[in-house]
């Protein structure tokens, strides 16, 4: 019976809306009739933003501008009418008498809806309840909606409605916006801070003839031309540090990454990345520049390095916590790998913590599953995680009192990584037996493992200075300023399951 119910309320839905749809049409059939085609008018000179007029009235007071924007609400008092329009900066309220409109103009309004475009002339003054309005002189419809908002007082509140339709969700939902003009502003000031440090800031190849600089499945296309397939990049890294090479000291990239994996809270298969690579630096190098740019990111757009994440305190102004991942192990699962040398050793520890690993996962492969299991979740202050095994960097340099571990670290906050970080592999020939052996996990069902890029290699073989290298999730960054729990938060257009699959 509830079945029948909900099924019966849908289809009363889909009527009342075809039917509000067929009266929107017909006035705008009225309008064409009379030569008032709304969509005929190609522009409108407006001098003044809502939110300029409200936060400056004392300036505008008794002036008569020129707005545009949304019709949100409509309130008929008979010879007078109150109408609240939104622009991109918020809502103001119009004042409109039948003696200043006209009685024809007056009786035209009759043929507008809520969500028409209208463009605006009036007084700017205070009303008697102290409401900032425009008494409205002039009236024009530039755009008529043929579809009606959501309802008023339910508004748009489907979460997959929601990020399917985005433009709907910024107009009914406008407090939105200021997510997405808080990622603007975390963009801006990454290359104002890189910038101001003399990196320069490049753009490099989308399309890869092998997908490479990163452990990830690829989107893999087809060039009809050259009759090959090429890969949507997994990273920006490889080419980035080709131009090192070239003599470009200091360089950056902030551009789309693709990867062909699962979607969650956190993950959308196509993302914003940072990548940067400095010569004659280091891991450590790597770190002060990370601390200091994720702090004044914060500082410039949330206002204050002390931040509330999901209900937790969170103080980037304090020094990041530094950790070895076998420090992290020993601290949260109670085993220590520098007392577990060989790989028989890792895969029985793994088997009394009931940790699942693959025949072809090696001994750090092993290290990396424990920490997954145990500690990532506990690094909830800014910390750096260092010492990652080799078995998992092939574009990292090894730490040279210990082959088995490399230069390298993660930050994790909240128990999530948001960046990655090398003392980049300089030598050649150990970067191409790390290919190589990435080459045989791929063929022996490694799906994440990239192939052996000779033309990187033939790179570094002219000779790659000492260089330090950071990439950085700028979705995840901007979730963190501006407390959004999902990446579908940050991405005006998050990837969505078809509705018809």
């Amino acid at each position: 019976m509830a079945d029948e119910n909900l099924q019966l309320q849908q289809e009363n839905a889909e009527e009342q809306l075809q039917e509000q749809q067929r009266i929107r049409r017909e006035r705008l059939a009225k309008l064409v009739a009379q030569g008032k085609d709304p969509f005929a008018i190609t522009r409108f000179d407006r001098t003044a933003y809502n939110k300029d007029i409200t936060e400056n009235f004392e300036a505008y007071e008794g002036k008569v501008v020129t707005v545009a924007g949304r019709l949100m609400s409509w309130r008929d008092m008979g010879k007078a009418t109150f109408m609240d329009i939104q622009d991109p900066t918020g809502k103001i309220q119009l004042y409109i008498k039948i003696n200043n409109l006209g009685e024809e103009a007056y009786a035209a309004m009759s043929d507008y809806d809520l969500g028409d475009i209208l463009g605006v002339e009036g007084e700017v003054f205070r009303t008697r309840r102290g409401e900032i309005s425009l008494k409205v002189d002039k009236l024009t419809l530039l755009t008529k909606s043929l579809r009606p908002l959501p309802e008023k007082f339910h508004g748009l509140k489907d979460v997959d409605t929601r990020y399917r339709q985005r433009y709907l969700d910024l107009i009914v939902n406008p407090e939105v916006k200021d997510v997405f003009v808080k990622r603007s502003q975390v963009i801006r000031e990454i290359r104002s801070f890189l910038d101001n440090r003399n990196y320069l800031e490049v753009e490099t190849p989308v399309l890869h003839n092998q997908a490479g600089g990163a452990a990830a499945r690829p989107f893999i296309t087809h060039h009809n031309t050259l009759d090959i397939d090429m890969y949507l990049r997994i990273a920006l890294e490889l080419h980035l540090k080709r131009l090192i090479v070239g003599g470009f000291d200091r360089v950056y990239e902030i551009g789309r990454t693709f990867r062909n994996e699962g979607m969650d809270t956190r993950h959308n298969p196509e993302f914003t990345m940072l990548e940067l690579y400095e010569a004659y630096t280091d891991i450590h190098g790597m770190m002060d520049l990370t601390e200091e740019l994720v702090r004044t990111v914060a500082k410039k757009v949330a206002g204050s390095a002390q931040l509330t994440y999901e209900g937790v305190e969170l103080d980037l102004d304090k020094p990041f916590e530094r950790i070895t991942m076998t420090e992290a192990v020993k601290r949260y699962a109670g085993v220590d790998f520098d007392q577990i040398k060989t790989l028989e050793e890792a895969r029985a520890v793994a088997k009394e913590h009931h940790i699942e690993y693959e025949e072809r996962h090696k001994w750090g492969e092993i290290l990396n599953l424990f920490f997954e299991e145990y500690c990532e979740d506990k690094l909830i202050q800014p910390t750096f995680l260092c010492g990652h095994p080799t078995d998992i960097s092939p574009l990292a340099k090894k730490q040279p009192d210990d082959p088995r571990y490399t230069q390298r670290f993660e930050l994790f906050i909240i128990g999530r990584e948001y960046a990655n970080a090398f003392s980049e592999l300089n030598d050649p020939i150990d970067q191409r037996e790390r290919f190589e052996a990435q080459a045989a996990a791929k063929a022996a069902g490694d799906d994440e493992a990239c192939d052996v890029d000779e033309d990187y290699l033939t790179a570094m073989e002219y000779g790659l200075p000492p260089t330090g290298g950071m990439g950085m999730g700028v979705d995840r960054l901007t979730m963190l300023v501006t407390g959004a729990s999902s990446i579908r938060d940050v991405l005006l257009f998050p990837a969505m399951k078809p509705l018809d699959k």
